[in-house]
């Protein structure tokens, strides 16, 4: 059982990944004027929701499955995806609004936001593969 959490959350791991890499290719593209606000936002936020799910998916599972460090290391990413989620103001498209999106730098902190998760996620990456990777042998 514990090697089926494991492997799952490997996976999980894999895909918020490649949505973080998609994120910073995806803003790198708006900062260089590749693609225009709108059509960048509309990308992104299509991903937000997948990205809260599947993380919040493997935390609770670390909980489920009485993992406490991890459960413990992946709170506050979960928490903080959950709450830029619900604290968008209403008049807004999304996590990513195509009108602010170039005031008070906050494309630069997307950026940032988007490295830090994606550093976060290969961390995670090698501790889900060594954890996999235990449980294996000792199953």
């Amino acid at each position: 059982m514990e090697s089926a959490v494991f492997i799952f959350s490997l996976i999980d791991c894999c895909a918020l990944i490649f949505l973080s890499v998609y994120f910073i290719i995806t803003l790198s593209d708006l900062e260089c004027d590749y693609i225009n606000a709108r059509s960048c936002c509309s990308k992104l936020n299509k991903w937000v929701v997948p990205e809260l799910i599947g993380h919040t998916i493997v935390t609770v599972l670390m909980l489920i499955s009485l993992h406490w460090f991890i459960f413990l290391l992946n709170l506050p990413v979960a928490t903080w995806n959950i709450y830029r989620y619900i604290m968008v103001p209403s008049g807004n498209m999304g996590v990513f609004d195509p009108t602010e999106i170039h005031n008070r730098g906050q494309l630069k902190s997307h950026m940032k936001e988007a490295m830090i998760k994606l550093g976060f996620h290969l961390l995670c990456f090698f501790m889900y593969l060594y954890s996999m990777i235990l449980a294996l042998i000792n199953d």
